[in-house]
This record gives C-alpha cells, structure tokens and sequence, in this order.
C-alpha cells in the first residue's frame, strides 16, 4: 500500500514558528540597527538621541588616526585571508589525498587553534615573536604589519581547513582519476577537477577568515608593535575615555562594507554554480 504524503503544516501553526524566527532576527539584528541609527545621532554621547546629523561621518574620515587603524585592519585581513586560504585549502587536499604515518594527529592538530583559548593564543604569539622570532624594531609599513598577519593566519588558516575538508568529502575520487586517465597531470586535474567543486568552501572560509582577522582584539593586542594600532584596538582604547558616535559612523561604514564584499562573494559564487 502506497505511503501518503506528509500533509504541508497548517497555516494555523506557523505563527509560532514566525513568532521564533523573528525574535532570532531582533536578537542578532537589533545591536546593530541601533549602532546605524546611533552613528546619525546629534550628541557627543552615544547613549542620548539629540537628533540627525551626517556630522560625525565626516569627522570619522577626518581622523587621520582612526582611518590609519581601519587601514591596518583591512591590510591585514585581507593579507591574511589570501594566506589562510591557501593553507587551508593546500592542507585539506594533501589530508584528503594522501595517507602517511601520523595523519589523524596532523588532522586533530588542526583544531587546536579553534578550540584554545584567545588569551592562550596571544600569549604564545608573544612568546613566539619575542623569543623565537623576533621582529625588527622601526619595520616600514607594510612590513611592520608582519607579526599580526602571521598570527591571524596561524588562528584562522584552520577554520579554511575544516570548510575545505567537509567539501571535499562530497567529491568523487573517481572524477579526479577520470581526469588523469584522460591525459591530464596532477595538477592539471587539480585546477580542472578539484578546484572548481571547492568554489563554494573556499569562498565561505574566505568570508570566515576575513571576518576573524578584522575584528581579532586580543591577539592583535599581544603582537602588535608600539607603532601599529588596528581597528579593534583603537575603539579600545577610545572606550577608555569617552566613545562618541564617531566610532559608531566608522563601525557603520565597516559594516556596509563587509556586507558588500559578502553580497558579492555569493553572489559570483551563484552564478558559477547556474554555470555548473
């Protein structure tokens, strides 16, 4: 006898279902809602609506110091992202392809840096940096970046490794060994073969280790020099005396911005996949 269909749930019953999803969104959405609608606010104090003003956007970009620390931030976000992905993806295909002695601790090695603790991390990127590797003093910009894009990478390259690897367990092996039969290399049937089904995971660990390194305080705090200051680090340290909207303004522009680059990302990332 023939199973019958699941009925479609009863319109009856998805107020509460409604009622859930839009409390979820009021609870991720709402800080930051009210971080735009505050950066417009016609009051040196960020906590008391005194009316609409634009003013603040321009002395955010007037700040020649706050614009140097969002400058720094994106430098090293976007350095580290291209580093984070390049390790991770290369780690996760020689973990896929390859079976050598020691292999599962080499993978379970990759979580360490996702599961230890921030302060633990930035602690031992001190140590590393000042005994280890120490960084010359008075380093041009962009050199001067190097310690905090070297630790973002250490923290974030295996965030790209865990995406990269739950992708490559839907890909056939056979395709790739289809590939090698037809006359193509190694590395041809890596570009042609493998490269394109891990579209989708190198974008979403792309936007993950982006979204990581612009917004990392606390091992930024241990390996940055006396000369460089990030993003994060100096809403810190303007929080200590007195944070005007000015900071929301700013905020609100790296929010737009981060949105953009996401929006965009997926939406080449659709489009190839039509393509497909």
């Amino acid at each position: 006898m023939a199973r019958e269909a699941p009925a479609l749930l009863d319109y009856s019953r998805r107020w509460p279902m409604r009622l859930v999803l839009g409390a979820t969104f009021l609870f991720l959405y709402a800080p930051l809602i009210v971080l735009i609608v505050f950066s417009f606010n016609d009051s040196r104090r960020t906590t008391r609506w005194a009316g609409f003003t634009l003013d603040w956007y321009g002395k955010a970009f007037a700040d020649q110091e706050l614009i140097a620390a969002l400058g720094n931030s994106l430098v090293i976000a976007a350095v580290s992202t291209v580093l984070a992905v390049v390790l991770g993806a290369l780690a996760a295909i020689a973990l896929w392809r390859f079976r050598f002695p020691g292999r599962a601790i080499v993978d379970g090695s990759f979580a360490l840096p996702i599961v230890v603790p921030e302060i633990c991390m930035g602690v031992a990127m001190l140590i590393f940096f000042a005994r280890v590797l120490p960084w010359p003093d008075g380093a041009p910009w962009p050199l001067s970046l190097g310690p905090i894009i070297i630790a973002h990478v250490a923290f974030s390259f295996p965030f790209v490794a865990v995406v990269v690897r739950a992708r490559l367990a839907s890909l056939n092996p056979e395709m790739e060994e289809a590939a090698r039969d037809l006359g193509a290399g190694p590395w041809r049937a890596l570009a042609d073969v493998v490269i394109p089904h891990l579209g989708p995971a190198l974008v979403a660990g792309a936007l993950l280790a982006f979204t990581l390194s612009l917004d990392d305080f606390v091992i930024t705090f241990f390996t940055a020099g006396p000369d460089t200051v990030t993003f994060p680090v100096k809403v810190y340290s303007m929080m200590r005396f007195s944070v005007t909207p000015k900071v929301n303004a700013i905020s609100t522009v790296l929010l737009v911005l981060t949105i953009f680059i996401t929006f965009i990302a997926l939406r080449r990332q659709a489009r190839q996949n039509q393509v497909i």
